[in-house]
C-alpha cells in the first residue's frame, strides 16, 4: 500500500507528518471554548413591554396579541409563548436551531417597529433581548455588608457593579435582587386630606408646577454673558415637607401637614438574603447562545476587580455558581481519559508482553486524540463533556487499527521468519483493506446523524463526528507511523527471565485450544448456533420494553432551587415569615455550603410578593457522601408540611436551559379561559392523588383577590370628574406613583406619592378617596362608585398564540421521565374535552421528538455501514454476516442497563448506536481473513476456522481494550457521573455480550451463507 510503504521507505517523513498533526491539535487545543454540553439552545428572543398600571386582562388584549399577531409572521419560528400579568407582557420566540440568533433578533426588532404607533401611549417601548425572558441567572453574587444600609448597597450595586458586569460578552441582562434605590416617599394620610379640603390631583399638581428647573436664558453684557439657572427643584425629603400644596383660610397647608414625607426606597415589595443576611443580589442572565463558563470566569474577574474598589466593610461573593458544576464534570472527564490511556495501555502489554511492542499501538493515541481537537476546533465544536466522552471512547478504538497491524507484522516475524523491514510491509498490506473497512463502517455509523433534528441530533452531531475524526486519525496513524515503528523497533521473541511472561502465552495458547474446540462444535452445529443467535434478537424487544427510558438522567450539580408560592395577595411579611422558616430547614442540612434567596424579585414591573425563591450552594462532590437528589428528598418532606405555603425544593435540570422548574410541562389549550382553568384545577387535582408526580402545580390561577369597581359615569359626567380622573387618583393613592423627580449628586431619583399603610389596608378605604368636581367642591368616591370582591387570574398565558396553561410536576423518587408523561397523557385522555388540543414543552418536548429521530437514525446507520460493506466486499453475504454482531452488542447494552437499573437515555443510545461500528469491527476481522484463505483454495468451514484462530488474538485484543478503555465511564463518580455510566454501561455491556457471540455465532452464519451461495452458483 502506498502510505505504508513509503512510511517504511521514509521514515522521516512519516515521524514528520504526525508531529504536524500533533502540532495543529495543541494550537487547537489552547483556543477551544469549554462548556457542559454541546450548544443545543435554540435561538430565543424575548420581548418584554411594561403597561404601568394595567392587569393581566387588558395586557393581553392590547399589549401581547397585539404584538403576537405582527411576529407571528417571522419565519422559521418553532414556539411563542407569552406570559401576561399585572403591568407587563412577557414574550419569548423560540426559533429553530439552525436560525441565527441576531439575524432573528433583528427580524423581531423590525416588526415591533411597525407596530411601535398602535401600542398604548401610556407603556413603555418594548425591550427586545436575546435571551428567554424567564431565563434564570447562571450566577449570583451577593453584595452585603453589616455598617452600610440596603439603599448605599443599591447605589454601590448600581454604580460600582452592575455596568462592569453588564458589559461582559455573554451577558444578557443584570438583575439586581433586593433593590432598595432611594427615593422621597410621599405618604398621605386620607383624613387629613379631607380635613384640609384637598385631594391627590392638588398634590399632584403642586409637585409639577412647585418642583421644576427649567433653563432660564442668558443675560448677555458688552463682554460677559451669564447663563440663568432658576433653582426651582427640591433636594431632599425637607424641602418637599415645606411644599405649600394649598391656602385655606389665608394660611398655607404644606405637604407635610397632609403626609408623611420621609426618605425611603422605590421599591417596598421586594427583598433579599444571604445566608439569613440581609443582601444585594446581582443576578447574571447569559444571552441563550452564551458561553456559560466564559461569562462565569469573566464575572468572576470582574467581581474581583470591584472587591477592590468597594469600600470597607462591603463584601460581594459568588452566591450561586453554575459554572462549577461544568469544570469539575470536565476535569473529571479528563481523570476518565487518563485512566482509560492507562488501562488500554496495560491491556496491549499484557498481551504483547513487551516494552518495545506495547509503545508502538500506544504512541497511536496521543496522536489520534489531539488531532482530533484540530479538526473539532475547525468545526467549530467545544470542549464538553460530549467531545471529551468521545475520545474516552475513542481510545479503545483508537488503538485497534495500531494493534492490528502490529500484531500481524509480529505474527510475519515470529511464525514466518521474516525480517522487520519486510515483515512489516507486507503485515501491513495483508491487514490494510481489514483496516480500512473497520474505519469506513465506523465512520458510516456516524453519517446519518447528520440527518437528525432537535436537541437530541445535536447532542449526537458532536460528539459523532469527534469520535469519527479520532478513527479516521487513527487509520492515518495506523498505515502511516504504526508501520514504520514496527519496521524498526520489532524484533522475534526474546527469552524472557520473568516466568510470568510464559505464563501469559501459556495461558493464551490454553485460551486458543479451548476457543479452537467450540468453534468446530458451533460449526458442525451450525443450525443451533444459529437458533441462539435468533433468540437474542427475539430478547432484544423484550429488554427494549424493560429498560425504563428518559431523555437525560438527572445529574448532581451541588445545587438546588427552592421555591416557595403563598397564597395568591400574599403581602411581603407574609411571605417571608414562611420564606425564614425554609431558610431554617436548609441551614440545618450538613451538605449546604451556602444559599440566597429573594422575595418579589422583578426586573420590570411589579414583583410579586407571594412567590420567593431560594438558590442553595452544596458542597463539591468530594466534600459530601450524600447525594443532591438525596438532599432534595430530606428537604422536600418537612417543606410540604409547612402549612400556609406551597414550597418544594427542584434540582437543575440536566440540560442547561436556561429555566428551572418542574421537568414535566404539559400544555393545555382553550379560547375559553373559564373552562380552561376549570379543567386545569381538575388535572391538578387528580395530579395530587397520583403518587407519580410531586409537586403539582399550574401557571393559571383564577384566584387573585380584585376589588371591581364600577364608574357611575352619568354622575361623574354631570359632576365634571373624568373616569381617567377616578382612576388616576385610584392609581396614586394605592398603587404608588411617581409624580416628580429631584436631583442629588448627580443622580435623579424619583418622588413617589402614596396613601400610608393604614389608610389602605381594608376596601372600605376606597370610600375615603374625595376629588374635585367641576364647580370645585370634594365628591366622596363612593358616591360615584360601586364596588365587589372578585377573583381574577393572576397571569395569562399563551402558547403559540393561543390561551394556554402549562401543567407542571415532577416524577416520583423512582419513576422515569417516560413513564410520569404516559401517566399525564392517560389522565388527559380521561379528563380533557376533545376540543381541548395538548402539547409538550421542555424534557419531555425533547425526549418525544429525540425517540423518532432516534429509532431512524439506528436504521439509516445499519443501512449506511451495509451499504460501505458491500462496497468493500463486493459481497452482499459478507456485510450480512459482518452485521449480525450487531442485534447480540444491543441485546448486550440492553441487559447491562436493566441489570444496573440504568435508563436508555440520550447518553446510553448513543453508546448502542456505536455499537453498530465497534462490534462490526471483530466480524470485519474474521471474515476478511476467511475470505483471504478462500481466495487461496481453502474450503470454506476449514478457512472460517483457521481465521478464527488466526484473528482470536487480535480480536480479544481489540475488544478487551475498547472495553476496559470504556470501562472507566462505566463506574464514573463526580460531577457529571450519571450521563458517563450511561454511556459506558452501554457500550462495555454490548461489547462484551457481543465479542463472546461473535466468535461463534458469526462463523457459523458466514460458512452457511457462503455454501448456500457456491450451491446457488453451481446451480444445485
Amino acid at each position: 500500500m502506498f502510505l505504508s510503504d513509503t512510511s517504511i521507505r521514509r521514515p522521516i517523513t512519516a515521524v514528520m507528518l504526525n508531529i504536524a498533526l500533533v502540532v495543529m491539535g495543541l494550537i487547537a487545543l489552547s483556543r477551544l471554548p469549554v462548556r457542559d454540553l454541546p450548544d443545543v439552545d435554540s435561538p430565543i428572543i424575548s420581548v418584554t413591554t411594561v403597561y404601568p398600571g394595567a392587569g393581566p386582562e387588558v395586557v393581553e388584549s392590547e399589549v401581547t396579541e397585539l404584538i403576537e399577531e405582527e411576529l407571528n409572521t417571522i419565519e422559521g419560528i418553532r414556539t411563542l409563548f407569552s406570559t401576561s400579568r399585572d403591568e407587563v407582557s412577557a414574550i419569548t420566540i423560540e426559533f429553530v436551531l439552525n436560525r441565527d440568533v441576531d439575524v432573528a433578533a433583528q427580524d423581531v426588532r423590525d416588526k415591533i417597529a411597525r407596530i411601535s404607533g398602535r401600542l398604548p401611549s401610556d407603556a413603555d417601548p418594548p425591550i427586545v433581548s436575546k435571551q428567554d425572558a424567564d431565563a434564570q441567572p447562571i450566577i449570583w453574587v451577593a453584595l452585603y455588608s453589616e455598617s452600610y444600609s440596603a439603599v448605599e448597597l443599591t447605589d454601590l450595586a448600581e454604580n460600582v457593579m452592575k455596568d462592569r458586569l453588564q458589559n461582559i460578552s455573554g451577558v444578557g441582562r443584570v438583575i439586581i435582587g433586593g433593590e432598595q434605590r432611594f427615593a422621597v416617599r410621599v405618604r398621605l394620610n386620607a383624613d387629613l386630606l379631607a380635613a384640609h379640603q384637598l385631594t391627590v390631583q392638588d398634590v399632584s399638581a403642586a409637585l409639577n408646577t412647585e418642583n421644576v428647573e427649567l433653563p432660564s436664558g442668558r443675560i448677555e453684557g458688552p463682554s460677559r454673558e451669564f447663563s440663568i439657572r432658576t433653582q426651582g427643584e427640591f433636594k431632599s425629603a425637607e424641602g418637599f415637607r415645606s411644599l405649600i400644596v394649598a391656602y385655606r383660610n389665608g394660611s398655607p397647608v404644606r405637604l407635610g401637614d397632609v403626609a408623611v414625607v420621609e426618605n425611603g426606597v422605590e421599591n417596598e415589595r421586594t427583598l433579599a438574603r444571604y445566608n439569613s443576611k440581609p443582601c444585594l443580589g446581582l443576578g447574571i442572565v447569559k444571552q441563550s447562545k452564551a458561553n456559560t463558563v466564559e461569562v462565569a470566569k469573566r464575572t468572576e474577574e470582574v467581581v474581583a476587580e470591584c472587591r477592590g474598589i468597594l469600600p470597607p466593610g462591603v463584601e460581594a461573593e459568588l452566591a450561586y455558581d453554575s459554572s462549577i458544576y461544568i469544570q469539575q464534570s470536565i476535569v473529571e472527564v479528563y481523570r476518565t481519559l487518563f485512566l482509560a490511556v492507562i488501562l488500554v495501555t496495560l491491556v496491549i502489554f499484557v498481551f504483547l508482553r513487551s516494552v518495545r511492542t506495547t509503545i508502538i499501538p500506544v504512541i497511536a493515541i496521543p496522536v489520534s486524540l489531539i488531532t482530533t481537537f484540530a479538526v473539532v476546533h475547525f468545526l467549530g465544536f467545544t470542549i464538553n463533556n460530549l467531545t471529551l466522552l468521545a475520545l474516552v471512547l475513542a481510545i479503545g478504538i483508537v488503538v485497534d487499527d495500531a494493534i492490528v497491524v502490529l500484531e500481524n507484522s509480529y505474527r510475519h516475524i515470529n511464525e514466518l521468519g521474516k525480517k522487520p523491514m519486510l515483515a512489516a510491509k507486507e503485515a501491513t498490506n495483508e491487514i490494510a483493506f481489514a483496516v480500512i473497512a473497520t474505519t469506513l463502517s465506523l465512520v458510516a455509523v456516524f453519517v446519518p446523524v447528520a440527518f437528525m433534528e432537535g436537541s437530541t441530533g445535536r447532542l449526537f452531531y458532536e460528539l459523532a463526528m469527534t469520535v469519527a475524526v479520532a478513527v479516521c486519525t487513527s487509520s492515518f496513524v495506523a498505515l502511516t507511523l504504526t508501520p514504520m515503528l514496527c519496521s524498526r523497533f520489532l524484533r522475534e521473541s526474546a527469552t524472557h527471565k520473568f516466568k510470568i511472561y510464559y505464563a501469559f502465552e501459556s495461558f493464551f495458547d490454553w485460551l486458543s485450544r479451548v476457543y479452537k474446540r467450540g468453534l468446530d462444535r458451533a460449526l458442525h452445529h451450525r443450525v443451533m448456533t444459529i437458533f441462539i443467535g435468533i433468540i437474542a434478537v427475539v430478547l432484544i424487544a423484550v429488554f427494549f420494553r424493560l429498560c425504563r427510558q428518559e431523555f437525560l438522567p438527572m445529574e448532581d450539580k451541588a445545587g438546588i432551587l427552592v421555591i416557595a408560592m403563598a397564597p395568591e395577595g400574599s403581602t411581603l411579611d407574609y411571605t417571608d415569615g414562611y420564606v425564614r422558616q425554609i431558610e431554617g430547614m436548609v441551614r440545618q442540612v450538613p451538605e449546604v455550603e451556602g444559599y440566597f434567596c429573594a422575595i418579589g424579585l422583578a426586573e420590570e414591573g411589579v414583583g410579586e410578593t407571594d412567590t420567593a425563591f431560594m438558590f442553595v450552594r452544596l458542597k463539591r462532590w468530594d466534600q459530601r457522601t450524600v447525594s443532591q437528589s438525596e438532599v432534595v428528598g430530606s428537604l422536600a418532606g418537612p417543606m410540604f408540611m409547612i402549612p400556609g405555603v406551597l414550597a418544594f425544593p427542584l434540582e437543575p435540570p440536566p440540560l442547561d436551559t436556561g429555566t428551572w422548574g418542574q421537568s414535566v410541562r404539559y400544555i393545555v389549550q382553550s379560547t375559553d379561559l373559564d373552562r380552561l382553568a376549570e379543567y386545569a384545577d381538575i388535572m391538578v387535582g387528580r395530579m395530587r392523588q397520583m403518587p407519580i408526580f410531586n409537586n403539582v402545580d399550574s401557571n393559571l390561577k383564577i384566584n387573585k383577590p380584585e376589588l371591581s369597581i364600577d364608574i357611575d359615569r352619568d354622575k361623574a359626567a354631570d359632576l365634571g370628574i373624568s373616569a381617567r380622573d377616578v382612576a388616576a387618583a385610584l392609581q396614586i393613592l394605592f398603587g404608588g406613583s411617581d409624580l416628580a423627580n429631584f436631583k442629588s449628586k448627580g443622580e435623579e431619583y424619583e418622588v413617589i406619592v402614596q396613601l400610608d399603610r393604614e389608610s389602605r389596608s381594608l376596601p372600605a378605604d376606597v370610600d375615603d378617596v374625595y376629588l374635585r368636581s367641576r364647580g370645585g367642591e370634594l365628591v366622596q368616591l363612593s358616591n360615584l362608585i360601586s364596588m365587589r370582591e372578585a377573583v381574577a387570574p393572576s397571569e395569562i398565558n399563551h402558547y403559540n398564540r393561543l390561551r394556554a396553561v402549562t401543567l407542571q410536576a415532577n416524577p416520583a423518587p423512582g419513576v422515569t421521565l417516560e413513564e410520569a408523561a404516559t401517566a399525564m397523557e392517560n389522565l388527559a385522555k380521561e379528563v380533557l374535552p376533545p376540543s381541548f388540543t395538548t402539547s409538550w414543552s421542555g424534557e419531555v418536548r425533547e425526549l418525544r421528538e429525540g425517540a423518532g429521530n432516534l429509532g431512524f437514525t439506528f436504521g439509516l446507520a445499519l443501512l449506511a455501514v451495509f451499504m460501505v460493506l458491500a462496497s468493500q466486499f463486493e459481497s452482499l453475504i459478507d456485510p450480512f454476516t459482518i452485521l449480525l454482531a450487531v442485534p447480540l452488542a444491543v441485546l448486550g447494552a440492553l441487559i447491562t442497563l436493566f441489570a444496573t437499573g440504568t435508563t436508555l437515555n440520550v447518553y446510553s443510545v448513543i453508546g448502542i448506536v456505536m455499537l453498530i461500528g465497534l462490534s462490526a469491527k471483530n466480524s470485519i476481522l474474521l471474515v476478511d481473513y476467511a475470505n483471504q484463505l478462500r481466495d487461496k483454495g481453502m474450503p470454506v468451514i476449514e478457512a472460517t476456522a483457521e481465521a478464527g484462530a488466526v484473528r482470536l488474538r487480535p480480536i480479544l485484543m481489540t475488544a478487551i481494550s475498547t472495553i476496559l478503555g470504556t470501562l472507566p465511564l462505566a463506574i464514573a463518580v463526580g460531577a457529571g457521573s450519571a450521563g458517563r455510566r450511561s454511556l459506558g454501561l452501554a457500550v462495555v455491556g454490548g461489547m462484551l455480550f457481543s465479542t463472546i457471540l461473535t466468535l461463534f455465532i458469526v462463523p457459523a452464519v458466514h460458512t452457511l451463507l457462503v455454501q448456500a451461495a457456491e450451491r446457488v452458483g453451481r446451480g444445485e
